[in-house]
């Protein structure tokens, strides 16, 4: 997945895609030119060099983790959103059950604080009570499993999606879960940031309970109690990076195989209460983390795991409940991620308007800001995009011939889904009203876990999508083996008034957006999945062999990037995306070599295409990061942080070298042979 990227649709296509707003550049200054830090030279550190003097200028916002492009246009896309979202309020004489009405009736749930603080935490005391009345370990996953539906999952994960290697059905899959921490990493590293964290979890959980109406004492002992009982799953679960093995990571087994190994947990009675009454058998991502569950159940006290079911209630709903316990909780994400104040509320309650109801969103969205042709555009820039991947195949100096053709047969037959989809979700069984935000979200919750589960025994739907056009991002499935890139993408930001040039177009759109997902279907782990998207092997032996020598070299020169004090990027855990970032730009440069613009050597604002290119692609990535979100991406994240986006790939390209005259002794510097090639 490429991370995040939008703004408002309201022209054109053509004249469209020139137009943004990128901070405070003034109109018609080449924003290439405008962000350039000339205190730093390329070969230094070229995102810094290009990228520098906007972060100079525009410090992040209190309540931000970041500021940059994606947090820019992210503010754009909210402020448009945040116009259905009030316009839908105020219309009158809404049809029940449109659209407009859902749209509205939740914006208003979550804009009214009189109403959320005078209730406190009402709306989930029953819930909370029903936890309490838990006498038995059956009362206890029974809870568990209808917590599920209600959108707070607890102690392991359990969905339905595609099989990975029968893609054309989907399967029940069990996997490690129940951490309130991001990641393992937390509960064991002993870094201060690591400690800091843990020590705001026990005091987040200490307030919660006090807010549950504990007494302080029992308060402090559930707190922790419950780092105790997350702290063992955390023991048993696989590192971030070992879960990526899509072959590892696959242990099918009979549903009679699955309760004989691990009977505590009772999988009849948690599948029947989901809805899931005839299940033949599942796949299971960690059998050790499932058995040393099934343990955990009878070693650890019913009250404990009753508190730490009780936590994980109020977690999930602490944004839909008053002030106080939304408060609770931004203090424990403050420490994460290191914002100084929350975002205002009709920003918190857009966001959530658009995750609950995103199809409805988008029909607004495509009709009010999308210009006509954004889809046809993006697949014009992605055909190209994928008729360089093809010549590249074709050229590569290490794969065979036999691997070379079904290489070229996935991308061929890969489907490219671009703008928004032909078909949207039918949400009309969802009920808002506009008497609980709480109550609103827990309805958005159980539709939402209703349609995964109701995908089971039905045949795969691969016209569907699991973005909106309103979403600034892009991702590839490998059981489809598709790209989806919403229609925002066709942004480009900082230019006012003028056309993009072609430079900016490949680097941005073709580079990091089409180039970079396209090869995910071909990175360390989605070269797994053949043209249909089964995990399989489809390599000779010997390609295979070439194949992960060359994805071991990305993964030593990521191993050797500092991303904060002393914590370096995790090039394991990374090594998808890294390979995506310098397989995307390397077919973005190849399909811009193509364009009149660099054939003709055009000099634009001073720098000729190459230039060009390569400064466009360091904007792609333009986020300054605060140092506790970082540190928690390198923990979390199978995303390495942006200023290495940038700078890793661009150490492997040749062309990059020449562009910017970087020679030995930069920073920027690798010697030939370390030179990642892979596509």
């Amino acid at each position: 997945m490429k991370l995040t990227h939008s703004i408002k649709m309201t022209f054109s296509l053509m004249s469209f895609l020139c137009v943004a707003m990128l901070g405070n550049a003034a109109q018609n200054t080449d924003p290439l030119v405008a962000h350039i830090d000339s205190t730093i030279s390329p070969g230094r550190d070229f995102f810094m060099f290009a990228n520098g003097k906007w972060f100079k200028q525009n410090p992040i916002p209190a309540s931000e983790t970041s500021n940059g492009i994606f947090q820019m246009i992210q503010d754009t896309i909210n402020a448009q959103i945040h116009d259905v979202c009030v316009s839908s309020a105020r219309m009158k004489n809404k049809e029940q059950g449109s659209a407009r009405q859902k749209i509205g009736d939740l914006y208003i749930t979550g804009m009214d604080s009189v109403s959320l603080n005078r209730n406190g935490i009402n709306p989930i005391k029953a819930d909370l009570a029903r936890i309490d009345k838990i006498a038995s370990q059956k009362d206890l996953l029974a809870t568990a499993a209808w917590m599920r539906t209600i959108g707070a999952g607890t102690m392991y994960g359990l969905y339905v999606a595609q099989d990975d290697k029968i893609s054309s059905k989907h399967a029940v899959f069990i996997a490690q879960g129940g951490l309130s921490l991001p990641d393992r990493e937390y509960y064991f590293a002993t870094d201060k940031q690591a400690v800091k964290v843990r020590q705001a979890f026990v005091t987040y959980a200490r307030k919660m309970f006090l807010r549950m109406g504990y007494d302080a004492n029992g308060a402090q002992s559930a707190a922790k109690e419950i780092m105790k009982l997350e702290t063992a799953l955390a023991k048993v679960s696989r590192k971030l990076e070992d879960t990526r093995d899509p072959f590892r990571n696959y242990n099918k087994m009979s549903f009679n195989k699955l309760t004989a190994t691990n009977p505590a947990l009772e999988w009849q009675l948690t599948f029947q209460t989901v809805g899931l009454p005839k299940v033949d058998s599942v796949i299971v991502g960690q059998p050790e983390f499932v058995k040393a569950l099934n343990g955990y159940l009878k070693s650890f006290p019913l009250s404990v795991w009753k508190s730490y079911l009780k936590l994980n209630l109020i977690g999930s709903y602490a944004e839909y409940l008053d002030d106080k316990t939304f408060r609770i909780a931004f203090d424990y994400s403050s420490a994460l991620r290191g914002t100084k104040v929350p975002r205002p509320r009709w920003k918190r309650v857009t966001n959530e308007v658009d995750g609950s109801l995103g199809d409805l969103v988008g029909q607004v969205y495509v009709k009010d800001y999308l210009p006509k042709g954004t889809k046809e555009k993006l697949l014009e820039i992605g055909t190209e995009i994928k008729k360089v991947y093809a010549e590249r195949i074709k050229n590569l100096d290490w794969m065979s011939p036999e691997t070379k053709q079904k290489a070229l047969h996935k991308l061929d037959v890969m489907i490219m889904k671009a703008g928004y989809p032909d078909k949207w979700k039918d949400m009309s069984k969802l009920e808002i009203n506009r008497f609980s935000f709480a109550e609103n979200m827990k309805r958005v919750a159980q539709w939402h876990f209703n349609y995964m589960f109701s995908k089971y025994g039905k045949p795969v739907d691969r016209t569907e999508w699991d973005m909106q056009p309103q979403t600034y991002n892009a991702y590839y499935n490998p059981s489809n083996n598709e790209i989806v890139v919403p229609g925002c993408n066709i942004l480009v930001p900082g230019f006012e008034r003028k056309m993009a040039d072609d430079a900016i177009l490949y680097s941005i759109i073709g580079g990091s957006t089409f180039g970079h997902e396209m090869t995910h279907g071909f990175d360390d782990q989605g070269a797994k999945y053949d043209a249909n998207g089964n995990l399989t092997n489809w390599w000779t032996p010997q390609d295979s062999a070439k194949f992960f020598t060359r994805t071991k070299m990305i993964v030593a020169q990521f191993n050797k990037y500092v991303a904060v004090d002393t914590l370096h990027i995790n090039g394991e855990m990374t090594q998808g995306e890294n390979i995506a970032d310098l397989g995307g730009i390397a077919m973005g440069y190849e399909a811009f070599k193509k364009t009149a613009q660099y054939k003709s050597n055009e000099i634009i604002s001073g720098f000729n295409p190459d230039q060009r290119f390569f400064l466009g692609y360091a904007m792609a990535w333009m986020v300054n990061a605060r140092p506790e979100y970082i540190s928690n991406q390198v923990r979390s994240d199978v995303h390495s942080p942006a200023r290495f986006r940038v700078n890793g790939p661009l150490s492997d390209m040749d062309a990059f070298y020449s562009t910017f005259h970087i020679q030995k002794g930069d920073a920027m510097w690798l010697p030939e042979e370390l030179r990642v090639k892979i596509w």
